[in-house]
């Protein structure tokens, strides 16, 4: 692959990124520096996802949470300290984000996911990472993500228990094909820490395969943690051939 001008590797890329670079090499660290990715939720999950592929490099971040901080946050969410409560956690992870690698261009909007946002983001980026905890959203972002043809990574947490799942349009189930009703929703639901940090980990990790090219993407399977018992089990999924949302990609 020829590596454009404008994602040529600096020195000080080079001897960051040193240790993947080993790995996958400088073309697929010059991919990642090119990407532009959309993670909607900057919570548990968020928080892992969001440091990690800040660091792995990827270029453009563009993250959407409205909320603010909370202490009762501050178990899970290590992207936030204890100076941070109250303010937007918009403007923390901006800050946070850009403290880990200036390198990375970071633009976060403290206001809710939306079908006008959604329609507005999805057609610019290369993936999206669902690091929500609802499930109205995550409904809305897979069916805008299966509408553009952008490969959505979705993992879901609590108690000690996570499941992730990799979409890949027109060759995956979609969210929508295993979540055919609307589910119920208990908040405040509980978690240990951990948890959403090893499930948000895990997603910036199939996010980086996805964009390099390198590696074996968890497609095609429900990957379901159990930090209780610490086991991780692949249960295979098949697209739901009436679902509304990605079965006329299949026709």
């Amino acid at each position: 692959m020829k590596v454009d001008s404008d994602t040529s590797l600096t020195s000080e890329e080079l001897e960051r990124y040193n240790r993947q670079i080993i790995l996958f090499g400088e073309e697929s660290q010059a991919k990642l520096k090119k990407s532009r990715v959309l993670v909607v939720g900057a919570g548990g999950l968020g928080s892992s996802a969001l440091y990690y592929l800040a660091a792995a490099g990827v270029g453009r971040i563009i993250v959407v949470d409205r909320e603010r901080v909370e202490l009762s946050n501050l178990n899970r969410q290590i992207l936030y300290t204890s100076s941070d409560v109250g303010l937007s956690k918009a403007s923390a992870t901006l800050r946070r984000l850009r403290e880990l690698n200036p390198n990375v261009d970071v633009l976060t909007l403290s206001r809710d996911f939306d079908e006008g946002l959604a329609e507005e983001i999805v057609p610019k980026v290369d993936l999206a990472i669902d690091a929500l905890d609802n499930w109205g959203t995550r409904i809305l972002l897979n069916r805008v993500c299966v509408k553009y043809g952008k490969p959505l990574i979705h993992a879901g947490v609590e108690g000690f228990y996570g499941q992730l799942m990799v979409i890949v349009p027109g060759e995956t189930a979609c969210l929508q094909c295993i979540i055919p009703a609307k589910l119920s929703e208990r908040k405040p639901f509980p978690i240990i820490g951990p948890i959403p940090g090893i499930l948000g980990a895990m997603e910036a990790l199939e996010a980086i395969k996805i964009l390099t090219g390198c590696g074996e993407i968890a497609k095609g399977k429900l990957m379901l943690f159990n930090g209780h018992s610490l086991s991780l089990i692949s249960v295979s999924i098949k697209r739901n051939p009436k679902c509304p949302v990605c079965s006329h990609l299949f026709q």
